[in-house]
């Protein structure tokens, strides 16, 4: 990703990863009777994050005080999550209390987007070097308690779009129906998944640093590997599962669909945290630091917000464009698996061959742990084309309310 005057040379080196680190995934959900909680349920989501930094500052070896800002993607800002958690992590991480933090919401693209903020600060000269990514614990702060039982749309809104707007699972229902895609083609799709995310396992274990969480009244326990992969995952077992969506004021409104989106061919709830070092090229050398890759394009778009999943595709044009290659150039993608109809949808409209896309499995398999899915889709992007040797990464992610990020990097 480079800023150029118009007919003049570079004016700022390139912005590159140098290294990109991920909590293990856990299942999003507490304790409850004799019902176990996820593996990372018992833990703060400060300390969640702050045990990532930690990791992610041991790896690289680099000197904490020169971090210029520290942005963190995290949706539900409320309870545990409503004060900056991307300032008090640093601080709970035991980093230079001189150093900033922001917390930034673009709802499921929000860690994405805090990379993208950072690749931008430092194109603007504003940043030599930034942490970015994000954190979210969706069993400790569940989905939409930020809210607070309100109406979050108001007026203008409700009636722009009456009889108002819709949720994401029906905008998936939408979306299958559009592109001809099968209750079918969304199990098989998911059963892909966690059979590629297990099949990844070895290589992501490259991406994962261990976190310890408390353990009731009993020791402290190393959480080391993902809670949520089931590769035992049949089309079968799938078929067996009710809708997830469907409710008579849905099927009014829209009588003709036939209503296949399930638990199980949809990302799963769950907690994690990631985070990424990024600054200028040039900043790099002259610390002796070795990139991973370079950020060759951002892009950001609007979409329909009644069909608010289908924003992956214009923003890959875009991004595409930009960086100044085809579809065809890219060796490795990431599609956000909010919902199967997503990259599904995705893949018809560019005719894309299936095996790059999500190769490693995605969100259905590895869970969406809202705030630090873009950071953790690209940490897992990065470590596979190093395992491949691919060259070019596409990254996209649908966004609640009709809004989408890509990027493009280029492997080192």
């Amino acid at each position: 990703m480079r800023r150029r005057r118009e007919g003049g040379p570079v004016s700022r080196d390139s912005v590159v990863i140098v290294d990109a680190v991920r909590s293990p995934i856990g299942r999003g959900r507490l304790s409850r009777g004799d019902r176990p909680g996820g593996s990372l349920s018992s833990l703060h989501p400060v300390d969640l994050l702050a045990q990532v930094l930690v990791g992610l500052v041991g790896r690289t070896g680099v000197d904490p005080s020169i971090v210029d800002d520290v942005l963190i993607g995290c949706v539900s800002q409320a309870s545990e999550q409503a004060f900056t958690p991307a300032r008090l992590a640093w601080l709970a991480a035991g980093m230079p209390d001189h150093v900033p933090g922001v917390t930034i919401d673009r709802r499921c693209g929000s860690g994405q987007q805090a990379v993208e903020f950072a690749a931008h600060g430092i194109l603007a000269g504003a940043y030599d070097v930034v942490i970015a990514g994000g954190v979210e614990s969706m069993s400790r702060v569940p989905m939409g308690s930020a809210r607070l039982g309100a109406d979050v749309f108001g007026e203008g809104v409700q009636t722009r779009y009456a009889p108002g707007l819709i949720g994401q699972g029906v905008a998936a229902e939408l979306v299958a129906q559009r592109y001809g895609i099968t209750r079918r083609d969304m199990d098989d799709y998911a059963v892909r998944s966690h059979a590629r995310a297990k099949s990844a396992s070895s290589v992501m274990a490259g991406e994962i640093v261990s976190v310890i969480v408390p353990d009731g009244d009993g020791p402290r326990r190393k959480v080391t590997e993902d809670e949520v992969i089931r590769p035992e995952t049949t089309a079968d077992s799938l078929s067996r599962l009710k809708p997830a969506f469907a409710d008579d004021p849905a099927a009014e409104r829209y009588p003709d669909l036939e209503w296949g989106v399930t638990a199980g061919n949809s990302s799963q709830i769950s907690d994690g945290a990631a985070v990424l070092l990024l600054m200028s090229e040039q900043k790099a050398e002259h610390l002796g630091l070795r990139p991973r890759a370079r950020i060759l394009s951002t892009a950001v778009v609007g979409s329909d917000p009644l069909l608010m999943l289908t924003g992956p595709i214009p923003a890959t044009e875009k991004a595409l464009a930009r960086a100044g290659l085809a579809l065809a150039d890219i060796d490795h993608v990431e599609v956000n698996e909010a919902f199967a109809s997503v990259p599904l949808a995705w893949q018809r409209h560019f005719k894309a061959d299936g095996d790059r896309v999500n190769p490693s499995g995605g969100a259905i398999a590895l869970g969406h742990p809202l705030g630090a899915s873009g950071a953790r889709l690209l940490t897992t992007m990065l470590g596979a084309l190093e395992a491949s040797g691919g060259r070019y990464g596409l990254q996209t992610m649908c966004e609640n309310g009709g809004m989408a990020n890509a990027l493009v990097i280029e492997r080192l």
